[in-house]
């Protein structure tokens, strides 16, 4: 569930690598979940799959086995209260998030994103290339040094669909490990959608009958609905619970560039991208019932996704990012449909000029479009809200809720 496959802190917007990072506090609570629906019994988690979801069996704790010294330097004894960290490799970005707790929350001390465009070409050979894996492994020693130097007590370090996809993923997992130090876990898509609802948890709209949570990735997009009628006033990664059903398509902005073309996209081949999204959708909701809740209107979009990013970003005329601007921004279906055709309509020039877009990303903004559109057109929510989180911070607050659950019964306390 990469998201553009990055949650727009690169490439056009300001380098989160570079900057300072902002002090952001996010909410998090119990972990457990008794996940209701098609094939979710595996979103219930956190239990570790075998040799296939991490090739090394570890990863959530820091300390690893480094040529480089990389790894010597994640084990030295973290700070009093704790570091948690939280990396998605995604087919397009390479993520990183560390914070220690606050209250029930966390406060954000580093992070970093880099377009790194692991899955290039992997939806049609396959395999990894070299040059895209070097790139990849560059981001990932920066990864390792930010680790090292934080002092982190425990992360999850996490791999999605270039490395599922690809023929060569688990050996690129364990040169990474060799090389760099870090063990990387290729999660399911069923865990990447349950992750993204945790960390965009507290964006839902309390009045909200359902919500249609979605995911545009550089290979693959995650959609999931949440069915809030009995909720009874669950916050935080406990929000999983009412997970009702999920599916993952086997597109995301990089394979679907890719299949059309990026660059010169006019009307006509951004119509034929939406039709062949569309085909896929049906799978989420084979008995019509996220249809008659959606009719009701009380049931909103919310996106993670660079593409929502991109478009919140255009449409508040951002001259460079400002993830406090934009995270939480809500577009009416107007909005939307004005900042598409927007988009649409700009010569591929322009969008690479466009400050909301960038070069690194202005052959694929319109494949998102069109993933977001046919999602739209599916199920046509009059809102929708833009979430610059997603699966980083659904990783730090479901490991803060465990360690939290865990210290309360030890001292024999309610969970």
């Amino acid at each position: 569930m990469d998201g553009m496959d990055d949650d727009a802190d690169s490439a056009g917007w300001a380098d989160a690598a570079s900057a300072e990072p902002a002090v952001t506090r996010h909410g998090a609570e119990d972990s457990s979940a008794c996940v209701q629906g098609r094939g979710l019994a595996a979103m219930a988690e956190p239990k570790r799959p075998a040799r296939r979801d991490h090739p090394s069996g570890g990863g959530v704790n820091c300390a690893s086995r480094s040529r480089s010294g990389a790894g010597r330097r994640l084990g030295r004894t973290p700070p009093p209260d704790g570091r948690y960290a939280a990396l998605d490799l995604g087919t397009n970005n390479c993520r990183l998030l560390i914070a220690e707790p606050r209250g029930r929350g966390y406060r954000v001390i580093d992070a970093f994103s880099r377009i790194v465009r692991l899955g290039e070409g992997v939806s049609t050979n396959g395999t990894l290339g070299e040059a895209a894996m070097g790139r990849a492994m560059e981001a990932l020693q920066v990864c390792a040094r930010k680790l090292g130097q934080a002092g982190v007590l425990k992360s999850r370090l996490i791999a999605t669909e270039a490395c599922r996809m690809a023929e060569n993923g688990p050996a690129f997992v364990s040169r990474v490990e060799e090389e760099v130090g870090l063990s990387l876990e290729i999660v399911s898509r069923e865990t990447e959608a349950r992750l993204a609802v945790a960390g965009c948890s507290n964006l839902i709209d309390r009045g909200a009958e359902g919500v249609v949570l979605f995911d545009i990735g550089g290979g693959s997009s995650e959609i999931v609905w949440l069915d809030l009628s009995g909720r009874h006033r669950l916050n935080g990664v406990a929000v999983t619970r009412c997970i009702r059903a999920w599916t993952s398509l086997p597109v995301g902005v990089v394979s679907l560039a890719e299949r059309h073309g990026g660059v010169e996209v006019d009307a006509a081949k951004f119509e034929e991208m939406v039709e062949d999204v569309g085909c896929l959708l049906a799978r989420l909701d084979h008995a019509g019932a996220l249809d008659r809740v959606v009719s009701r209107g009380r049931v909103h979009l919310l996106g993670t996704s660079g593409t929502v990013t991109t478009l919140a970003g255009v449409h508040l005329g951002l001259e460079r990012y400002d993830r406090r601007r934009v995270d939480g921004t809500w577009l009416d279906e107007r909005d939307v449909d004005q900042m598409i055709e927007r988009i649409l309509a700009m010569p591929f020039a322009e969008r690479v000029a466009n400050p909301c877009i960038g070069a690194d990303r202005a052959d694929l903004v319109l494949a998102g479009c069109a993933i977001l559109e046919a999602i739209r057109r599916r199920w046509p929510c009059r809102r929708l809200r833009v979430a610059d989180r997603g699966l980083r911070e659904g990783i730090l607050m479901e490991l803060m809720a465990q360690d939290r659950t865990a210290a309360a019964r030890a001292n024999g306390q309610p969970s």
